[in-house]
């Protein structure tokens, strides 16, 4: 039975509150279709083969734990791929679904390259996809950030699952000199969504999860200043800001090495499971 939440505390308008930025505006790639396509179209041409992020191989070990050796998975948004094929190595069959041809293309040449053959894939959105089929698992990692309706998107994911539903995303810290430079009163584009919106969802739809929280780090590193420096201030909303005084700030967290200038910050996976609940 679905929980009655106040309004205050209805958790799937909030998320669709917060896929607003910070003027109030939908971003084009979460509305448009076409600018979604050429946005992975342009990631991929820099992205000759198969190659996951470096969290990722740590975030595969926590998930490949929940997956048997005999189960159809299904994977929601799998993107290049950070998941998909640690998982149909371990699988009887994986299914993808995606809304970028450019992904599916992709991924299926990839396929093809490693020999695998127990992979299916969907070119079509989560969202308008007529369950064909029920799942053993159903997996989505970082892939909710165009999906306006969570709350539909959420029970669609349980009601095609028979055993398991798995929901993954990267979260905070955010880098630590944007928090610092937001307690010194600098307008910070902060993400707006995160996993415990997804847990709070869950909770309105009737549904108690699981969440496993796993630690990771990140490097990021420059092959000058001027990089660095472009690259750590995109977050600043502030039109006029103190330039210097940012710099210094930037500063404090990274160091130079060889030439490079290298950032080591840390931040999170949270895998959020449950066992299908028949609502």
């Amino acid at each position: 039975m679905k929980m009655e939440i106040q309004k205050a505390y209805d958790y799937i308008e909030l998320w669709k509150e917060s896929m607003t930025d910070h003027n109030g505006n939908i971003p084009k790639r979460l509305k448009d279709d076409q600018a979604e396509e050429d946005f992975w179209s342009s990631m991929l041409e820099r992205k000759e083969r198969h190659k996951p992020d470096p969290y990722a191989k740590i975030v595969q070990q926590e998930l490949l734990t929940l997956l048997n050796s005999d189960d159809h998975v299904l994977e929601i948004g799998p993107g290049w791929g950070n998941y998909t094929f640690a998982i149909a190595d371990q699988v009887q069959k994986l299914t993808c679904i995606d809304s970028s041809k450019s992904i599916v293309q992709f991924l299926e040449a990839q396929a093809a390259d490693k020999g695998i053959g127990n992979m299916q894939l969907i070119h079509e959105k989560w969202e308008n996809e007529k369950a064909r089929a029920t799942y053993d698992v159903v997996f989505g990692f970082n892939c909710y950030y165009r999906m306006y309706d969570i709350g539909k998107a959420l029970l669609k994911m349980n009601e095609t699952a028979n055993r398991l539903v798995i929901a993954g995303m990267t979260t905070g810290p955010e880098k630590p000199h944007y928090m610092e430079l937001q307690q010194m009163g600098y307008k910070i584009n902060l993400r707006r969504r995160d996993y415990i919106h997804i847990l709070n969802v869950l909770y309105q739809l009737g549904i108690l999860a699981n969440c496993k929280i796993v630690k990771l780090q990140s490097k990021k590193s420059y092959s000058s200043y001027e990089k660095l420096l472009r690259d750590n201030t995109t977050k600043i909303l502030d039109t006029d800001y103190n330039a210097r005084e940012v710099e210094s700030v930037i500063n404090k967290y990274v160091l130079e090495k060889d030439g490079t200038y290298e950032y080591v910050y840390p931040f999170h996976a949270a895998l959020i499971y449950w066992n299908p609940v028949r609502l």
